[in-house]
């Protein structure tokens, strides 16, 4: 009589339960009053503890850590309470994971503090979530003052609307007489109101040189009805100007100092090679930029302002936001994605999903490089001519996002790689993308088995 084999076990058993990955971590659930922290799951208990949120809470928090074996902490980007934790934890040798909210947030259930940050525990263990992108503490550091540098420029801004309104309500056309009323003209014209001069012969005698109107169109603008409430109002908003200049130089020093301290001992006494562009060298020059674009070249090795479109504020913002290393990105395609500056082709069943509004990561630079991009609209160059023919085939928006795009893979090239970038001009762009279509024409007919036959064009 045959006995009855017994049936293989499988080669892979079935998951009942999502694999521990790593034991030895934590997870934060952060707030405005206190902490939550889930260490390594005990077999007897659950490992929970509640913290404050001063510093020597967390201290203390860190050394509970040290205490249950953490090698790694991972905590969701909660406003700006992460940023003490993140940064006593990163001195004290922890592995932290800066994760983002969205990653977290679309599970049912879980209402409580408590079960927060066991959940960020179990799914920091079993190896599902990944930490943000964050640049190391110096970057860190230039970074945060050139944001609050942006700051008070975006309130200059409003300080000039604020003197612009004053102006127009007061009748005196200095917009009209002058592009821009923070140049040497508009400015002098103010100044001089404000030390209570009224008479427009004498204030179109501010006028510039270089101003296209002559002084009996300036004067004639400059006839005003001088009220009182008019007059202090405009006092105060061209004090409030003064002072953030100020604060705004004081700002752009300091940053400066911050870049020279990181620049590579060998190349502190170098000089920025020329630009090839004689007339954009010469801008930067005038806009007295050409100290922060050396000092942005030491420190990164390439000069980003060789890229048409990309001045040295849009490299400052990038080099301030990222820093010279793009090792984190894999490829270009990742860190235009990290950009925003993706198309989106979400497709689920064989539709097309409906595009949701943008998200803001990431926005400075992008919002920087869409700035570089609009400038190129006219320019005789190779990014010029895709920008052009871009936005004749698919409109402005997709022109200047695409362009974008563009310029932000030129730069991770030149981060990345060391590589300069050199403009090709725009007849050889149109020649190169002619032969291109070209040569698409030519496969397609071959495809339906026809060939194409070169024509004379009369000109």
């Amino acid at each position: 009589m045959l006995k009855k084999r017994k049936p293989k076990s499988p080669k892979h058993k079935p998951i009942t339960a999502m694999p521990v990955v790593r034991k030895n971590v934590a997870g934060i659930d952060l707030g405005s009053r206190s902490h939550f922290v889930a260490g390594p799951v005990l077999a007897d208990r659950t490992n929970v503890e509640e913290f404050g949120t001063t510093t020597p809470q967390l201290h203390k928090l860190a050394d509970w850590l040290e205490e249950q074996g953490v090698e790694s902490v991972a905590m969701e980007s909660t406003s700006v309470y992460w940023i003490p934790i993140y940064e006593i934890l990163e001195s004290r040798g922890f592995e932290v994971l800066l994760v983002n909210a969205r990653h977290l947030g679309n599970v049912p259930g879980r209402k409580t503090d408590v079960l927060d940050c066991q959940w960020i525990q179990m799914l920091h263990s079993c190896g599902l979530l990944k930490g943000s992108f964050r640049p190391d503490e110096a970057i860190c550091a230039l970074r945060a003052l050139k944001r609050q540098c942006t700051n008070f420029v975006h309130e200059r801004t409003k300080v000039v609307q604020w003197m612009q309104k004053t102006l127009d309500q007061m009748n005196v056309k200095v917009h009209h007489a002058v592009t821009d009323i923070t140049g040497t003209t508009g400015m002098s014209i103010i100044r001089a109101i404000v030390s209570g001069e009224r008479d427009p012969i004498k204030l179109a005698t501010y006028r510039d040189r270089r101003c296209k109107k002559s002084r009996e169109e300036i004067a004639e603008c400059l006839t005003g009805n001088w009220r009182d409430e008019h007059l202090f109002n405009l006092e105060m908003a061209l004090n409030h100007y003064d002072h953030l200049e100020s604060m705004i130089e004081a700002y752009n020093e300091h940053l400066l100092a911050g870049l020279e301290s990181l620049q590579p001992p060998e190349s502190k006494d170098e000089s920025v090679p020329a630009h090839p562009n004689p007339t954009k060298e010469r801008a930067i020059q005038k806009r007295n930029d050409q100290v922060m674009r050396e000092a942005l070249w030491r420190l990164s090795g390439v000069d980003l302002c060789r890229i048409d479109g990309v001045s040295s504020e849009c490299a400052q913002i990038v080099l301030t936001e990222v820093g010279p290393d793009l090792s984190a990105f894999d490829t270009e395609r990742k860190f235009a994605a990290w950009l925003r500056l993706s198309p989106k082709y979400g497709i689920s069943g064989g539709k097309q999903l409906k595009k949701k509004k943008a998200t803001m990561g990431a926005s400075r630079i992008a919002i920087g490089l869409r700035m570089g991009a609009m400038s190129l609209k006219n320019s005789k160059t190779a990014l010029g001519a895709y920008f052009r023919r871009v936005s004749r085939h698919k409109g402005f928006g997709v022109a200047v996002f695409a362009t974008a795009r563009k310029l932000s893979a030129l730069i991770y090239r030149m981060l990345r790689y060391g590589a300069d970038y050199v403009d090709i001009g725009e007849k050889q762009y149109e020649m190169q993308f002619m032969k291109r279509r070209l040569e698409g024409l030519k496969s397609a007919a071959m495809a339906m088995g026809y060939n194409l036959i070169p024509q004379e064009v009369a000109v």
